[in-house]
C-alpha cells in the first residue's frame, strides 16, 4: 500500500479574450468530467515558479515569460476513488510566442508519454457539474486581475 501524502502542485492560468487553457479530464470511477490548467508536481529543489516553467515547457513545449503567482490553494478531494491532498500555487503568465493565442487548442504530453489536447474554454464553460479544479481555484480568478 502506498503512504498517503501532501502533493505540492504548481499551475498556470493561461487566459485570452474571456478564456483559460486547460485540460479536460475524466474521474475513471465516477465518470464526472473537470477541468485544470496545465502544470504538476513541484519537484525537490525547485521552486514552484521554476516547476510552472518546467512543467509548460515538458507539456506543451513552449517558453513563457511573466511568471507571477497568482495564490495558493489547498485541495482535498477524491479521484479514482483515492483519497488526495494537494497544495497548489497557482501562477498567471505570458506566452513568448503570441501566435498561441490563436489557435483553438494545442497537443500537448503528460510526464508519462500520454497525450492530450489542451484546450481554450470560456469563463461559462465551468459548472458544478464540469468544474474548474483545484477548489476555489474559480473563485481565486475571480479575485486577482489577471494578465491581459
Amino acid at each position: 500500500m502506498t503512504a498517503l501524502r501532501i502533493r505540492p502542485l504548481a499551475l498556470c492560468v493561461f487566459h485570452h479574450d474571456g478564456k483559460i487553457l486547460v485540460n479536460e479530464a475524466c474521474d475513471p470511477v465516477t465518470g464526472k468530467r473537470f477541468f485544470r490548467p496545465i502544470g504538476g508536481g513541484i519537484e525537490f529543489g525547485e521552486t514552484s515558479a521554476e516547476a510552472v516553467v518546467r512543467e509548460v515547457e515538458e507539456e506543451l513545449g513552449l517558453d513563457i515569460t511573466d511568471v507571477r503567482l497568482l495564490g495558493t490553494l489547498e485541495s482535498l478531494f477524491t479521484y479514482a476513488g483515492n483519497p488526495g491532498h494537494e497544495i497548489v500555487q497557482i501562477y498567471d503568465a505570458k506566452f513568448v510566442d503570441a501566435n498561441v493565442y490563436d489557435l483553438p487548442h494545442l497537443n500537448a504530453h503528460e510526464s508519462n508519454g500520454a497525450a492530450f489536447v489542451a484546450k481554450w474554454l470560456p469563463w461559462t464553460s465551468f459548472t458544478v457539474e464540469t468544474p474548474l479544479v483545484p477548489d476555489g481555484l474559480y473563485q481565486l480568478l475571480n479575485k486577482v486581475p489577471m494578465l491581459d
